[in-house]
């Protein structure tokens, strides 16, 4: 023991020393910098976790990033902030043991390494819902899921509030807003086990009573009162008033909009009054944009809106746009009550002109499309934010003009490729009348769909065209997506997108009877996709090597995106993929893939993002413009995620 004392003393004397002279050496900007801070021992944390917490840190290692000195007192002071730290997860025996401060040659800078013993953690041998009788046991078993602490975990102190609080939202959700719920462990089996108890006080049952709507005044309260989520006398729950307020955000007619209950001090009514306050916002919006990608070059567009067309927080708009991918004015009307407020509809016409690598399309014509909404799950239910749940029909009646690039039309094998797809041989040119029925549906949980960190998507698309809608076409097309964010820390951002479908006619082949338009065939290749290849440079070649469209398609993608300084990140990708001539013909032993880095700027429209994407195996005999195609890479300028 006495040799064991000694030896502490003794390191701590050296580390006394050491402290001293890195206190001693100063540079001329007035500090030691700290280059590095490592840490060892460490398996019940990471070290991001524990860096967060403390005032010493390495500085970036950026030119133009934060620089951090060194400071003896903070120093110290961290020292005993760990054990704290780990004492409040469930570590009473952690320490530091010894820590290694090595100054840089010149003196101007500092790396440290501390060395930590964790010891055996104090563990939560159950944890316990007391007092929840009043529940159904499915909604019981599915706070019991959600709570942060379960069995077998270290009694972390920050785990345990969250349970404590996750347990009074699940209570207060299930309809009792006077809940409470205080905490109580015992003994358990071991003398490094505790059993915790949640105890809980529900108190009375209540239900949404009487409702008060104030501030409204071209807006009518029926049309406050339809966007509501609940009604007086249903089971009253926090979540459907926080529901109801971004429905009326979502109609776009306010300028604020609060949905809450009114209750005086000290008292618990059975039936709670509600009150909605809202403050109108200009009808009429008009927004200009523009842009610059290094596919559609320069854009411009203008929308302008009427979001309370007729009344009823109806929206009626033009948008015009040009760019050199596409160009025209689409006209709206959404009406967002159909027969209840889970429904809406829209209608859409079209005067739009698209000029593809591959094709150039008109379509003119309209659409109309009904929605229905799903109920939201209660918050917390879903690793990532409230989850949406989405269906919509939609049917639409367009004639499109369609004609290929003048490379494949010059191509003197492609004649029976043309015939085959049912194009004039001598123009390369399609036309006619698309009728179509389509559906689809989608979930999403993420927290940003601008620029994703946690939650998945999930989509998918079914279209039949046919000659009994009174068109021209006669096909049916299926096609799904998913994608699925995880943050790790605040390291990064690990980002995954998988995409697929297929094309077929409903008779006969759709290679020979051109049931399928030409334009609805399938490319990949640029920013969205697989980034070491250009636009619609991936599908089926022609003799020439010219790329022709597919009726089958699968392309995935994987990032890794890392926060560099401020809204700058950087990223890393690996994108596969490709399209094959016949439907449902899905040959994974074929797929292109590229590798790349990239960088993201976040601004408040959305990521601008610059990617440079390397080819892992070339497309032997591509080519592009009518030039054989050597480069195995391609570099992408644009706003918003690929994904």
């Amino acid at each position: 023991m006495f040799l064991q004392n000694f030896a502490r003393v003794g390191s701590a004397f050296v580390l006394l020393v050491a402290l001293l002279g890195v206190s001693g050496c100063r540079e001329e900007d007035g500090g030691v910098r700290v280059t590095r801070m490592t840490f060892t021992g460490l398996n019940a944390v990471e070290p991001e976790q524990l860096t967060s917490v403390l005032a010493t840190g390495a500085g970036s290692r950026l030119p133009w990033g934060e620089r951090r000195y060194f400071s003896r007192e903070q120093f110290e002071a961290d020292l005993k902030r760990i054990a704290a730290f780990y004492s409040d997860r469930g570590f009473p025996d952690a320490r530091v043991t010894s820590f290694d401060v090595s100054l840089s040659e010149d003196q101007t800078s500092v790396a440290i390494t501390i060395n930590i013993s964790e010891g055996e953690p104090v563990v939560a041998e159950r944890v316990e819902l007391v007092g929840f009788d009043e529940l159904d046991p499915a909604r019981r078993r599915a706070i019991e899921a959600r709570l942060p602490l379960q069995d077998g975990q270290p009694l972390d102190r920050a785990l345990i509030q969250a349970s404590r609080e996750t347990a009074v939202d699940g209570l207060r959700e299930e309809g009792y807003p006077y809940a409470s719920v205080r905490l109580s462990d015992g003994p358990g089996s071991g003398d490094r086990q505790r059993v915790v108890q949640l105890v809980a006080e529900t108190g009375p049952l209540a239900r949404h009573g009487p409702l008060e709507i104030q501030g409204n005044s071209s807006v009518g309260s029926e049309v406050i009162q339809r966007q509501l989520t609940f009604r007086p006398g249903q089971v009253y729950r926090q979540s459907r008033l926080l529901e109801s307020q971004r429905k009326l955000y979502a109609l776009e007619v306010f300028q604020f909009a609060n949905v809450q209950a009114v209750r005086e001090e000290g008292q618990e009514p059975v039936e709670i009054p509600t009150r909605v306050v809202v403050t109108e916002g200009k009808h009429r919006k008009v927004n200009f944009s523009a842009g610059y990608g290094s596919e559609e070059r320069a854009r411009v567009q203008a929308d302008w809106r009427h979001v309370n067309f007729f009344g009823g927080a109806r929206t009626a708009g033009v948008r015009a746009r040009y760019s050199a991918l596409d160009r025209g004015v689409r006209l709206n009307f959404r009406e967002p009550y159909l027969l209840s407020p889970r429904y809406s509809a829209g209608l859409q016409g079209q005067y739009w002109y698209s000029d593809e690598p591959a094709f150039t399309l008109l379509n003119v014509g309209g659409r109309i499309t009904v929605n229905r909404e799903f109920g939201r799950a209660p918050r917390g239910t879903t690793g990532g934010g409230s989850p949406v749940n989405t269906l919509s029909l939609t049917y639409a009646n367009e004639w499109e003009d369609y004609s290929i690039s003048n490379e494949t039309l010059l191509d003197p094998t492609a004649r029976d490729d043309l015939i085959a797809l049912g194009l004039d041989p001598r123009f390369g040119t399609g036309r006619g009348q698309r009728s179509s029925i389509s559906i689809d549906a989608g979930r999403n949980t993420t927290d940003n769909i601008l620029n994703a960190r946690r939650g998945y998507l999930a989509g998918a698309h079914v279209e039949q065209a046919g000659t009994w809608l009174a068109g021209d076409y006669d096909y049916y097309e299926l096609t799904g997506e998913g994608r699925y964010y995880l943050a790790l820390g605040n390291l990064a951002v690990v980002a995954v997108r998988a995409h697929g479908g297929s094309i077929d006619a409903i008779r006969g082949d759709a290679e020979v009877e051109g049931a399928v338009p030409f334009y609805k065939r399938y490319f990949l290749g640029g920013a969205t996709n697989l980034r070491g290849w250009g636009r619609f440079e991936v599908s089926p070649l022609s003799g020439a090597g010219l790329p022709l469209g597919g009726h089958t398609f699968m392309n995935f993608s994987t990032e890794i995106r890392v926060p560099v300084w401020g809204q700058l990140g950087g990223v890393l990708f690996l994108d596969g993929g490709n399209v094959w001539s016949n439907p449902w013909e899905f040959k994974m032993n074929e797929l292109r893939y590229n590798i790349g880095p990239g960088i993201r700027y976040n601004t408040p429209i959305g990521p601008i993002r610059a990617d440079l994407g390397y080819q892992l195996n070339p497309i032997p005999g591509l080519r592009v413009d009518g030039e054989p195609e050597a480069r195995r890479f391609r570099f992408h300028f644009s706003i918003g995620q690929a994904f």
